[in-house]
C-alpha cells in the first residue's frame, strides 16, 4: 500500500496572510510541517500543494517536493485532491495541514493505522480528550462524538454533550488531519456544501451528511495549529522559540 501525505498551503490566508513563511525559530513553518511528515516513514512521498510560487520555491529550497495547483479551491481538501490526481499510483492519500507544525509522529501513525491494519474506511481523523474546563464551550475548539467504534457520530462548534445527568459519556478534542481512501478523497472534493457544513463552518460534516463514515483514531495528547498571530506568540511561549513574521 502506498500512502501520499500532501500538505496544503495557501498564501492568501484571511486571518493571517503569508503564515506559511513566517519564521519560527531558525526555520520557516512550512518546513516545520514539511519534516515533521517526513519523519513519519510509513508515507512514501511528502508534497506540499500549493497556489503560490514563492511557497513552492522555499519548499524546494530547503530539499522538499511541491506542486503548483489552483488558486480557486474554496478547500484545502479541494487542493489535495487536485495534486492527488498527479499521483496515479498512491492508495491512501492523508492531509496535514501546512498550519500544523507541531504535529506529533503518534497522530501521524494513527491516522494511517487503519489502512495499515487492512481496514478501508473512507476516511480517517484525529482526536485527543477534551480538555474541560478549557475546551468545552470555546467555539473555537471542535469537538467530535464517538459511537462505540470511533466512528464520528457529529462534530461541532457548540458545547456537547449537554450533562444533564451526571455522567462520563466521552468527548474528544478534533485535531485536523485527514486520510482518505484516494476513491473516496476525488468523490467527497465533488460534492456540493451541506447545510450543517455551512453552518458550522466545518468541512468533514459533508462527509456524515452525505452518509459516509468517518473513523476517529484517538491519540493522547493536543497540539498547537497556527491560525492567527495571536496562535504564533503562544507558540512562542510554549516552545520557547524566538518568533518572527517574515
Amino acid at each position: 500500500m502506498k500512502i501520499l501525505a500532501v500538505i496544503p498551503a495557501r498564501y492568501n490566508s484571511q486571518r493571517f496572510p503569508g503564515k506559511p513563511l513566517v519564521t519560527i525559530g531558525d526555520r520557516t513553518m512550512i518546513q516545520w510541517v514539511y519534516e515533521a511528515v517526513k519523519n513519519c516513514n510509513q508515507f512514501y512521498k511528502v508534497i506540499v500543494a500549493t497556489d503560490n510560487l514563492k511557497i513552492a520555491e522555499t519548499v524546494e529550497g530547503f530539499g522538499g517536493d511541491a506542486v503548483i495547483t489552483s488558486e480557486k479551491h474554496a478547500t484545502g481538501t479541494d487542493r489535495v485532491a487536485e495534486a492527488a490526481l498527479r499521483f496515479g499510483e498512491a492508495d491512501v492519500i492523508a492531509n496535514i495541514q501546512g498550519d500544523q507544525p507541531f504535529v506529533q509522529l503518534e497522530m501521524l501513525e494513527r491516522l494511517i493505522s487503519p489502512y495499515l491494519n487492512g481496514e478501508s474506511p473512507d476516511m480517517t481523523t484525529v482526536a485527543c480528550p477534551l480538555d474541560m474546563e478549557r475546551g468545552y464551550e470555546n467555539p473555537n475548539v471542535v469537538k467530535v462524538l464517538c459511537d462505540r467504534n470511533n466512528k464520528a457520530l457529529y462534530f461541532t462548534r457548540a458545547a456537547v454533550p449537554y450533562y444533564r445527568n451526571k455522567s462520563t459519556a466521552p468527548v474528544y478534542q478534533h485535531l485536523g488531519l485527514y486520510a482518505f481512501t484516494k476513491e473516496f478523497l476525488l468523490k467527497y472534493s465533488s460534492l456540493s456544501p451541506t447545510p450543517l457544513e455551512v453552518c458550522e463552518g466545518l468541512e468533514q460534516l459533508r462527509v456524515l451528511e452525505n452518509g459516509y463514515q468517518i473513523k476517529v483514531c484517538i491519540v493522547k495528547d493536543n497540539m498547537i495549529e497556527i491560525n492567527t498571530p495571536d496562535d504564533l506568540a503562544s507558540a512562542e511561549k510554549l516552545y520557547g522559540f524566538n518568533v518572527f513574521k517574515e
